[in-house]
């Protein structure tokens, strides 16, 4: 596996991040066999519904494919596939996904992708042929975006003078809707809020959070924190708030002994991908969700 792969998985980080699931059935992780020895396999499952209450089993996920490159062109992973995909169809599935993605990422949050689920990147080059071959189409593109925060670069812009003096950032752990499907996915993770508020009381007019992706420190080889969920007021927008947060994150990340930052966002998301430019983050890979009917 390439860049977007923790390196050096134990027993333990699978347990905790894969195996315990609430909603793990081991009917959904297939394996081949070749002379005694695993030289493949195929994970599967679902997202949650809605209210993210619930698992939805009308649309499967195709969460992992793997086969060892000794064992390549000989049809192993073809089968994997196929039998993945007649689980998924006894569960219900009306389409399948290949590639998990931010509302449907099962097991492997953590362990591949990044900060969050943007499908197989693109510096897996094997992924995207085979997924082709079987049937599978590109819907959705991820950009994956990087920022060294060693030095001090932060862009500077006049309105974060007059922002600083009437916001203050808060600091919190505590998550803004903690559903059932946030406790097992992202509440396994030690997370962070930023967010800039009036002084004088009112509503919040940006936030961000953050999660640390230890995990991946060896494959990286420094401490990474990953951006999500950046929000910023419907009615207050294009006022700088939101390049303000992400600038304050940064420089209280960098006392902790960050030093990389890495957000993801939709390629057809102007408004963010403008954000995280002018903040000088850089295009680090892409990421592509499949899905087949």
């Amino acid at each position: 596996m390439g860049r977007g792969a923790v390196h050096g998985i134990t027993c333990d980080i699978l347990d905790a991040l894969v195996f315990a699931e609430p909603y793990w059935d081991s009917q959904g992780l297939i394996v081949a066999i070749a002379e005694g020895e695993v030289v493949g396999f195929v994970h599967a499952g679902f997202g949650p519904n809605e209210s993210e209450s619930a698992l939805d089993f009308t649309t499967g996920v195709i969460s992992m494919v793997m086969v060892h490159p000794k064992y390549y062109r000989q049809g192993i992973g073809r089968e994997l596939v196929r039998r993945a995909e007649e689980y998924l169809r006894t569960k219900g599935a009306e389409r399948f996904q290949a590639g998990e993605s931010p509302e449907r990422n099962p097991f492997y949050l953590g362990l591949y992708g990044g900060s969050n689920s943007p499908g197989f990147l693109e510096s897996d080059p094997a992924a995207d042929p085979f997924l082709k071959k079987l049937g599978y189409e590109p819907k959705r593109r991820i950009l994956v975006f990087h920022k060294d925060i060693r030095e001090k670069n932060d862009p500077f812009d006049v309105r974060m003078v007059a922002i600083r003096r009437a916001m203050e950032l808060i600091v919190t752990d505590q998550p803004a809707h903690a559903t059932w499907w946030w406790m097992t996915r992202q509440g396994r993770f030690d997370s962070i809020r930023f967010i800039l508020r009036p002084k004088q009381g009112g509503a919040p007019v940006a936030e961000l959070s953050c999660w640390g992706l230890d995990l991946f420190a060896m494959t990286w080889q420094e401490r990474a924190v990953g951006f999500t969920h950046l929000i910023v007021s419907d009615n207050e927008r294009k006022k700088g708030y939101g390049k303000t947060v992400v600038v304050e994150a940064i420089r209280r990340l960098r006392e902790e002994m960050v030093t990389k930052v890495e957000l993801q966002v939709e390629d057809d998301n102007q408004v963010i991908i403008s954000l995280v430019e002018s903040n000088k983050f850089q295009q680090a890979d892409v990421g592509i969700i499949y899905e087949k009917a």
